[in-house]
């Protein structure tokens, strides 16, 4: 490689770990205030209806917005469509996303909005609230801070979101490499973790770990035995892969600390989970979590953190009149 070469290519990496860093210096508490002052209200209003009739839009809107922001920061490009008419050029279309949902509501909100104050407020804006107020319904008050001026993207690539985003079956050093490269630490990556207290996934998710953990056709013996049992009893080999398994074993629903609990009795569904007390430092933090002032303090913290990745430099994206498309 080029003296000259390598020299670019540093500039660039140390170009973009700066504009991740100083994201949140591009975004301002009530930043609509004076272009669409009824944003907080519209948002908030439309997704706690929705998740009133379906509780199960708080967890679809959360993890719409944690894969969002890992691929290309939190500019809606999660939410395009695919413009290729095979349908495989996109985020969507990345295996880690096509179980994605929730999408009709930011369609939803948009179009409201769209009425109220029309080109104001981004996509990008639009997801990162409410997936606040969808896990913040519960308790009817704001969860976490999300401050606002994200522009949307203009491109969505499939290979990003196959790469970029962390996967249930990574270590923990390919985990906490993965949120580090996007400004995060540790303790994000663990508190981020809990999110894993509502919803559901996959048996397809699980075959591995349940039937065939080292090619042996054996279980992960890090995964407790009566769970791994019950597990098996609703993944029954050969598996349905499409088969609902609740991500936290007696309270899905709620968006609580229970979590950690269950994940410190080695009951954490993915491997990922398992991960996390792999390491001293994080399997420390993954105790003191269970207490659920800490852990809701401490998520505040990380989600707000989180939603501040930004990889748009000012005066790039656009404000999108569809989320679907660009302008």
């Amino acid at each position: 490689m080029k003296p000259s070469f390598l020299f670019l290519l540093l500039a660039l990496v140390l170009v973009n770990a700066v504009i991740v860093c100083n994201g949140s210096k591009l975004l301002k508490m009530k930043y609509y205030h004076k272009s669409c002052d009824s944003v907080d209200d519209i948002v908030r209003d439309i997704t706690w209806r929705k998740v009133a009739e379906d509780p199960s839009f708080a967890a679809k809107l959360l993890r719409l917005h944690y894969h969002d922001c890992f691929v290309r920061g939190c500019d809606g490009s999660i939410l395009l469509d695919s413009t290729d008419v095979d349908k495989k050029d996109n985020e969507k279309a990345a295996l880690p996303n096509r179980s994605l949902s929730g999408y009709e509501l930011i369609d939803a909100i948009k179009a409201r909005l769209e009425e109220e104050c029309p080109g104001v407020v981004s996509c990008a804006d639009i997801l990162a609230l409410a997936a606040r107020d969808a896990i913040s319904f519960q308790f009817r008050r704001p969860m976490w801070n999300v401050f606002t001026g994200r522009k949307d993207g203009r491109f969505s690539l499939s290979s990003e979101a196959t790469t970029d985003m962390p996967s249930p079956f990574s270590n923990f050093t390919t985990l906490l490499s993965q949120f580090q490269s996007h400004g995060l630490d540790m303790m994000d990556l663990v508190t981020l973790s809990g999110a894993h207290t509502i919803g559901t996934t996959r048996c397809a998710l699980l075959s591995r770990r349940l039937y065939n953990f080292t090619g042996l056709g054996d279980t992960d013996p890090s995964l407790d035995p009566e769970y791994a049992e019950s597990l098996r009893n609703i993944c029954p080999n050969p598996l349905i892969p499409t088969t609902p398994v609740e991500m936290d074993p007696e309270g899905s629903g709620s968006f609580d600390s229970h979590y950690f609990k269950i994940l410190n009795e080695h009951k954490g569904v993915f491997l990922s989970d398992a991960a996390l007390l792999t390491n001293q430092q994080s399997a420390q933090m993954a105790k003191d979590l269970e207490n659920p002032k800490v852990f809701f303090a401490r998520f505040a913290q990380s989600m707000k953190k989180m939603s501040e990745i930004i990889t748009l430099a000012e005066g790039e994206g656009e404000v999108r009149q569809n989320c679907r498309v660009v302008n």
